[in-house]
């Protein structure tokens, strides 16, 4: 049990939990947002196309088929869908560019030989691989 509440208070201490808190709060007020999209925009012009209202309900011995809400309920879930494929797409793309820089920013640890073309380091006066002399770079 020791070894399981120790584990706890690291998963808590590393942030992990926040971050969640944090998703499940906004999801939940994006949620209602595209809730107001689909049922104050969406359906009243699916209704004006349709000629119909989307409260496309059918009753069958008392029971009420709300179709109109299932097709609410699925253009919620795309809706939300495509914007999260959006947030993660365009994150991954500001990670890869990160990530790119700092490959970039790294300092070389090789040269290439003028004279053979092999890859030798960065500090050899002369190639391994030909034995010419290297000439002395300067720094700029």
């Amino acid at each position: 049990m020791k070894k399981f509440m120790s584990e706890f208070r690291e998963f808590i201490s590393k942030g992990n939990v926040l971050d969640l808190a944090v998703g499940v709060i906004i999801g939940g007020a994006f949620g209602a947002i595209v809730n107001a999209l689909v049922d104050n925009i969406i359906n009243p012009l699916i209704a004006m196309i349709g000629g119909t209202d989307v409260g496309l309900a059918v009753v069958l011995r008392g029971q009420t088929l709300d179709f109109g809400k299932f097709i609410s309920a699925i253009l919620n879930f795309l809706i939300i869908a495509l914007v999260v494929f959006l947030i993660v797409k365009s994150a991954n793309k500001a990670k890869d560019l990160v990530s790119k820089k700092e490959e970039e920013e790294e300092e070389a640890t090789t040269k290439t030989c003028p004279f053979c073309k092999s890859e030798i380091d960065i500090e050899a006066t002369r190639c391994p691989h030909c034995t010419s002399e290297l000439p002395e770079e300067t720094e700029e």
